[in-house]
């Protein structure tokens, strides 16, 4: 089976002006995964509007109305200043959401192997009730939910690698010991959102479910490729979980312009194949990814076109079958 590429052209149709999250990053890359033939052997997944009973297992009603308000009175800027609206921000977020539930169907029901979404609005800051760090809805949150609810996993694992902590996700989860939340991010004394430290490790039987990793300034592929080998790996094979997420975020590259790491796009493959591994081991290979940061434009299509090489990869039975059948 190929992996699953979602993406849709009305996700630029959250535009902003002020911030870095701008429709130009999902452009570039698309326009660059074209141009490497890369795009054409994927299977385009197409997203759906989000059910908002769906979105309520993670966000209350009273908070939509609030988001929903907030976009139709013509506001361009929410409290925290660093969520941008426009005219169809609240659509393109329930867009976003619905596509990362569209490829969790894909992927349950073996359309595809696994799977990469190109969404935004980006989630994983988002709180249950509070909008922030450039996110509205946390879309991995609710595939969590919904992958449990629909599809009746139990144990989820997200691996969040965004150069900012999920303090969203974590916040979602913290209490719930059937989700294993696991973040590398740079070191919260140094950039936003100041959460994330080592000893943040979840609360009441969710106590032990939460890891959280900080790296220092100027960590490289070899800090992170040891904080998977140390921490990242032992942990998920402890938990053996039903479906793997990945919260997918670039912004940890030498090159973007907003922190102070230097993963490389073969970091980034790295890391992709430690999971995609964990997800062939305990998951049945059920493997979704999300997209959140990554700034550089150059940078973002390298890292994801390695990132959807990797997803891409016949998996060892069914390189053995090529074999078998003459294909290589």
């Amino acid at each position: 089976m190929a992996t699953g590429f979602l993406y849709d052209p009305r996700y630029l149709l959250h535009h902003t002006t002020h911030l870095p999250e701008t429709s130009a990053r999902l452009e570039f890359l698309l326009n660059h995964l074209a141009a490497t033939g890369l795009l054409e052997k994927l299977v385009r997944v197409a997203p759906r509007r989000a059910e908002l009973a769906t979105v309520r297992l993670v966000h209350p009603e009273a908070y939509l109305r609030w988001l929903r308000a907030a976009v139709a009175s013509g506001r361009h800027n929410l409290p925290t200043d660093d969520v941008e609206l426009s005219a169809e921000s609240y659509n393109t977020a329930l867009l976003a959401v619905g596509g990362v539930l569209a490829m969790c169907d894909a992927v349950l029901t073996r359309k595809v192997a696994n799977g990469f979404c190109a969404v935004r609005p980006p989630g994983h800051h988002a709180e249950a009730s509070k909008a922030m760090g450039f996110c509205l809805l946390n879309n991995v949150a609710i595939a969590a939910r919904y992958l449990q609810k629909k599809h009746h996993q139990k144990k989820i694992a997200i691996v969040d690698w965004d150069l900012h902590h999920g303090n969203g996700t974590q916040a979602i989860f913290e209490s719930d010991p059937s989700v294993l939340f696991i973040s590398l991010h740079e070191h919260p004394s140094f950039l936003y959102p100041g959460t994330g430290y080592a000893w943040e490790k979840g609360t009441g039987p969710g106590e032990g479910f939460t890891l959280n990793i900080p790296m220092q300034p100027e960590a490289d592929d070899a800090d992170y490729q040891a904080a998977f080998t140390l921490y990242v790996l032992p942990a998920l094979r402890k938990f053996a979980p039903d479906v793997l997420l990945i919260s997918a975020g670039f912004d940890a590259h030498a090159h973007d312009p907003l922190g102070h790491l230097r993963l490389s796009s073969v970091g980034y493959a790295w890391m992709t194949r430690q999971l995609k591994n964990i997800a062939h081991t305990f998951c049945g290979g059920r493997l979704i990814s999300v997209l959140e940061g990554g700034y550089n434009l150059q940078a973002l299509a390298w890292s994801v076109q390695t990132h959807l090489e990797v997803l891409s990869e016949p998996t060892p039975e069914e390189a053995l079958a090529d074999m078998k059948a003459g294909l290589y």
